[in-house]
């Protein structure tokens, strides 16, 4: 669908509103709409409370498909924004800048409706409490879904009507969440047993396994490191067994799969955010950081368990995607890709996917090269097409285009082996290798004079801990100092712009503002911010054997304890004390596309101890495991990161020594001890 307003390539002045002051690209991208949108802060509620009107909250990120759609056939029609500005105090929300907010009225749209997503639209009273939610609304009613107009005027005529009834039922909904989420312990709760928690994970991921093109659905298929990552973990814990073997063979498959499926950008390198279909090959293609230093961190832990160089190869993709297109000169790390942009320079409107997708006559029309010395007379583009699934009319499943935006255009995947396209041109292996690379280089030069798609320079904390430790890892494990060298600069980057030495703190984001120039936000670091780059700097200690990232890793953790721990259910609190505008103070309970924090928290908890000699961290990531048993215990599938850390509380992990490193112990000539599958804890019994 079209996600970008006609005319919008062009210079003529728009009106403004309040959030053309803010730093977030998102928000910079609802700076022109008729509705007089506020940030969230003190001033809109003051306003919802003078001029006792509703509040109309609207969550989103800068890179969301659906939110641009809304966007231009809401927000930009001025009928409708007449309506809102008239009745209900509006507030834009940027879901990656304020997680705290966005993941409080999430968890009410998910207990009242079918599911979630962005764009999250929700109603709420002027005391903040919510009473109507939803996502994505088209603007008229259809067949199937009543149109946003529709949705604000009933709205607003039960608010003139039954405006007692709905502060009441506000106030219950609110109690009901507050009874949810809470996630503790009682008293001194033991951890639950680590054998019975990866036994049933093990069990459970397996059920949803897709033995023909790995992963763990149907459809829309998502990478989720942290599966791949426990399978990892059960490997190592039952390598002599059955189930051990097939552990090894899910991740290692899926990754295979992946990296062969258009999911894998096969021109410039780096991984879309989700599959749309089972195969893995019609991409949502928006790029996130997060997934690209998970997925680096996984794919290097599947060479060093495989020793397939396949793997180490699709490591250094996924990190030459990020040198070169995510990030910035001071050494911080971008957000994000958008999946829409314009089809040509002429172009009025967007479409998504329109950067990366191919017809048959654009390949043939940049790879006219005849090949010599084989039986047939065919050229680059006829061996490329047929390696990669080009089809004259399009690959796209009409299924997967509903907007009819890919139509006779193609999303490259492999369709056959090296050596089966090799044996159908005659080609020797290397031969074929390097017409392959060629293809791309001339494919990705043509790519290179579209228009690219919007680029979320803000810098995120937490994200660049996941990138740190994907550089680290990667660093240490295919012994490549450039990766840890990158990682380097980046940690060197938090501690300079997103570091308050006098409090403390980490700050949550950075914008690259006038003249590249670093902006410093004044959000202080959630939870996920502290425990993602305290794995980082552990994982950059690991690498670099530099002692102030282990310095810096353990001054966090005491920080992260002081601000977020509760001491009364366990367990880590995901945002800190003390503002009045968040109704709840939430635990996360699931590992996603990131780790929950408080699975992360438990090895972070245990690495600080074996290197520092602090017992009562080892205390608290036993807290945490029993905050979390029921869950772990029951339904570990949605806590794969966690089940890995009750295997490793219930072990010593095996810490990396001075003799070993000065021994250089390595596994296959590449990496440190610590990043060998040998350090992976025994389970108890």
């Amino acid at each position: 669908m079209a996600t970008g307003g006609k005319g919008s390539q062009s210079s003529t002045a728009r009106p403004t509103n309040r959030l053309i002051y803010e730093k977030s690209p998102y928000l910079l991208q609802h700076a022109h709409n008729p509705v007089d949108w506020y940030p969230w802060g003190q001033e809109a509620f003051d306003k919802a409370k003078r001029e006792d009107k509703l509040i109309f909250l609207s969550v989103g990120y800068s890179t969301c498909h659906w939110c641009h759609v809304m966007e231009q056939e809401s927000f930009q029609n001025e009928e409708i924004g007449q309506i809102l500005n008239d009745n209900f105090v509006c507030i834009k929300v940027d879901r990656e800048e304020r997680p705290d907010v966005d993941k409080v009225y999430m968890a009410f749209v998910q207990a009242t409706s079918s599911g979630g997503g962005w764009p999250m639209s929700v109603w709420l009273t002027p005391d903040l409490k919510p009473f109507v939610g939803g996502t994505y609304f088209p603007p008229e009613d259809g067949i199937y879904q009543v149109g946003f107009r529709t949705v604000l005027l009933r709205i607003l005529e039960q608010w003139k009507r039954n405006k007692t009834s709905l502060m009441e039922n506000s106030q219950k909904i609110l109690s009901a969440l507050l009874a949810r989420t809470d996630v503790g312990a009682r008293g001194e709760e033991a951890p639950p047993s680590s054998k019975e928690v990866m036994s049933r994970c093990f069990q459970q991921l397996s059920e949803s396994y897709d033995e023909e093109y790995g992963g763990f659905s149907e459809s829309p298929k998502f990478p989720t490191p942290v599966n791949l990552n426990f399978l990892f973990s059960y490997w190592a814990l039952h390598r002599s067994t059955t189930e051990g073997a097939r552990a090894l063979q899910m991740a290692l498959h899926t990754l295979k799969m992946m990296a062969y499926g258009g999911v894998h950008d096969h021109i410039a390198q780096g991984f879309h955010r989700y599959s749309t279909d089972q195969r893995w090959h019609v991409p949502h293609f928006e790029k996130m950081l997060y997934d690209q230093g998970q997925l680096a961190a996984a794919y290097a832990k599947a060479f060093q368990i495989s020793g397939d160089e396949f793997f180490a190869d699709i490591v250094g993709d996924i990190l030459l995607y990020v040198s070169r297109d995510l990030s910035d000169g001071s050494g911080g790390f971008y957000s994000a890709e958008d999946a829409d942009s314009y089809p040509t320079v002429q172009s009025t409107e967007k479409q998504e996917g329109a950067f990366c997708v191919w017809t048959a006559e654009e390949i043939r029309w940049n790879l006219p090269d005849p090949i010599e010395g084989i039986p047939e007379e065919k050229t680059m583009a006829d061996v490329f097409m047929h390696h990669y699934g080009v089809k004259e009319d399009g690959n796209v499943n009409p299924m997967k285009d509903p907007h009819n935006e890919l139509k006779g255009k193609n999303v490259l995947i492999v369709q056959y082996s090296l050596e089966l396209t090799a044996a159908r041109f005659g080609l020797q292996l290397e031969q074929l290798k390097t017409l392959l690379a060629k293809g791309k280089e001339m494919l990705s030069k043509a790519r290179g004079l579209r228009p690219r798609p919007h680029l979320d320079t803000k810098m995120l904390a937490s994200w660049n801990g996941l990138m740190i430790s994907g550089f680290a890892q990667s660093g240490a494990i295919l012994g490549k100092q450039e990766y840890t060298d990158r990682a380097v600069r980046a940690a060197s980057f938090l501690r300079h712009h997103m570091f308050s030495t006098v409090s403390g703190k980490l700050l949550r984001s950075c914008y690259r503002g006038q003249g590249n120039a670093v902006e410093k936000s004044s959000i202080h670091g959630f939870l996920e911010d502290y425990v993602f780059i305290i794995q980082a700097l552990f994982d950059l200690y690991e690498a670099s054997l530099n002692p102030s990232w282990l310095e810096w890793a353990v001054q966090l953790q005491h920080k992260q304890d002081e601000l977020f721990w509760d001491p009364k259910g366990f367990a880590y609190f995901s945002t800190e004390a003390g503002d009045p505008s968040l109704l709840l103070r939430m635990k996360d309970d699931q590992d996603g596309a990131e780790p929950c924090p408080n699975s992360i928290a438990v090895t972070n908890l245990l690495r600080a101890a074996s290197y520092t000699g602090h017992k009562e961290w080892v205390k608290k990531a036993g807290q945490i495991l029993a905050a979390f048993s029921e869950r772990l215990l029951k339904i570990p599938v949605v806590l794969p990161e966690m089940a890995r850390s009750a295997a490793a509380f219930h072990q010593t992990l095996k810490q990396v020594t001075f003799w070993a490193l000065l021994l250089n112990v390595k596994r296959r000539g590449r990496g440190n001890l610590w990043h060998s599958p040998a350090s992976t804890p025994q389970e108890d019994s």
